[in-house]
């Protein structure tokens, strides 16, 4: 079994879940760990942002329905130590081809205790932007979630629902999961807006939240049309500085 299995989860859609993911494995993997992203959003926005197009070795759709080991489909990028197991749009149907199945909530959780021992220190899962059976897999393998929200109006907004569904993935699923940490994005600095979602945030969950804000940043948003993450794209820029602080403050939390 791998180390740690991080699922990033908000049903909000554009709060930062794939530029989390790919920016965030990234810096894990310039540290030196061994990561693999798992993307499991149909739009495949980690896939894609890593420059990845699911070839002739497969997609997310073949692990979960097929039963295609992972490690068979995931593709190396241009970060060494970082890979990705593709998604394409085939995951729409899987979703409804799942439900009929058995045990569907723990179709990915079977996959990664399959892995081989050793090949990847962390998995970090990209969840679709909705609480589905794809996230709802997610949940049941993570050992931890870890939640982006964006520094706008209506940021709060789902996020009971939210906490509710991990809550009740704890009781009938999944016992050990935990809230890994709460990541603030798309921050700017010019609104009283964006400082007081901060301070409702942190009030709201505490020392979860990573000390760590990402900020709105050009840089950041362009990475992905060019199929790469920002350490590799923009380096110098604060988007980068940003997501460099989190992998830190990651690993220091263990």
């Amino acid at each position: 079994m791998v180390t740690t299995v991080v699922a990033i989860v908000n049903q909000k859609g554009g709060v930062g879940k794939s530029t989390t993911a790919i920016n965030l494995a990234a810096y894990l993997a310039e540290l030196g760990e061994k990561v693999l992203i798992i993307d499991m959003d149909p739009q495949g926005n980690a896939t894609s942002g890593l420059g990845v197009t699911a070839g002739g070795s497969g997609c997310m759709y073949d692990v979960l329905l097929e039963g295609k080991p992972l490690e068979k489909v995931a593709v190396r990028t241009e970060i060494e130590g970082l890979d990705v197991a593709p998604a394409t749009i085939n995951l729409v149907g899987a979703e409804v081809e799942m439900i009929s199945t058995l045990a569907r909530e723990f179709k990915l959780k079977r996959t990664l205790q399959k892995l081989p021992r050793g090949l990847y220190d962390r998995v970090l899962v990209d969840c679709p932007p909705s609480l589905d059976l794809l996230t709802l897999n997610a949940l049941t393998a993570a050992d931890e979630v870890l939640i982006p929200i964006q520094c706008e109006y209506y940021a709060l907004e789902g996020l009971t629902q939210l906490m509710r569904s991990v809550r009740m993935v704890r009781e009938e699923l999944n016992p050990d999961l935990r809230i890994g940490g709460v990541l603030l994005t798309m921050f700017d600095t010019r609104t009283n807006l964006a400082h007081q979602v901060v301070e409702e945030v942190r009030s709201f969950f505490g020392d979860q939240v990573f000390h760590t804000v990402i900020p709105r940043n050009v840089r950041l948003s362009e990475a992905p049309s060019f199929g790469m993450p920002v350490a590799l794209y923009a380096p110098k820029s604060t988007g980068a500085e940003a997501y460099a602080a989190v992998a830190e403050e990651v690993l220091s939390r263990g």
